[in-house]
């Protein structure tokens, strides 16, 4: 940080607290519940979605060989394949707008094309299968299927478009990472490594769980057996 931008800092921080009315309630009120909200977003979200996503970032990073995800996600592989099971995947998340962040920065240094990142990126938190079912239970099954096409569909026009837009960047990831071999052995069982993800899948599934309305049926059952 150079020292412009220190003194404009210490500037805007002096005029905001001789400026700011504290005396006022609704001021005092409005501090209050952005700290209580500030509160519960470290208890509820952090570290039940984003910790979690951290985890499984890291997990795409170590367990995942760069030579798959460039097979279906890299700039050379069938555009067909690539942004269709990006658009896609996100259905089994239960991710918002910044707890898919780490899992876009997690496929994308292991090679994957901007393009299909992106529409990783726009379509995970649009088409979560809870997401989905919340739309079509509330606002009715035509506009949750509206939810989950239109996602699909932007998504990879967001994609497409992205990667136009940095196609030169693109060609020189494909050439910086044409030599990389097909996939190489790992000595981790594949079963150890599915355990893992699943298991930080339920938990970013079920640790936002919420009550429903009513007492009855399969959905309250399984929030009183998880509660």
């Amino acid at each position: 940080m150079s020292e412009r931008t220190k003194a404009i800092l210490i500037v805007l921080i002096f005029i905001a607290c001789y400026a700011v009315p504290f005396s006022s309630l609704g001021v005092r009120g409005a501090g209050l519940e952005a700290v209580l909200l500030l509160q519960e977003y470290a208890r509820e979200h952090v570290l039940f979605c984003l910790v979690p996503a951290f985890f499984i970032a890291g997990a795409i990073a170590v367990f995942i060989s760069q030579a798959t995800v460039l097979r279906y996600f890299g700039a050379e592989a069938r555009k067909v394949l690539a942004y269709g099971v990006a658009s896609v995947s996100g259905s089994v998340l239960a991710v918002c707008s910044c707890t898919v962040l780490p899992l876009f920065a997690g496929i994308y240094r292991r090679g994957a094309g901007l393009g299909p990142a992106t529409t990783f990126l726009y379509a995970g938190p649009a088409i979560n299968v809870l997401a989905i079912i919340l739309t079509a239970r509330v606002l009715g099954w035509e506009l949750g299927l509206a939810r989950a096409v239109g996602a699909i569909i932007f998504s990879v026009v967001i994609g497409l478009v992205m990667a136009t837009l940095f196609r030169r960047d693109e060609r020189a990831a494909a050439a910086a990472t044409a030599a990389i071999l097909e996939d190489e052995e790992k000595a981790r069982p594949m079963w150890k490594t599915g355990f893992y993800f699943l298991s930080l899948l339920l938990i970013l599934i079920f640790a936002a769980w919420g009550k429903p309305r009513e007492a009855v049926g399969v959905w309250d059952a399984v929030y009183r057996v998880h509660w």
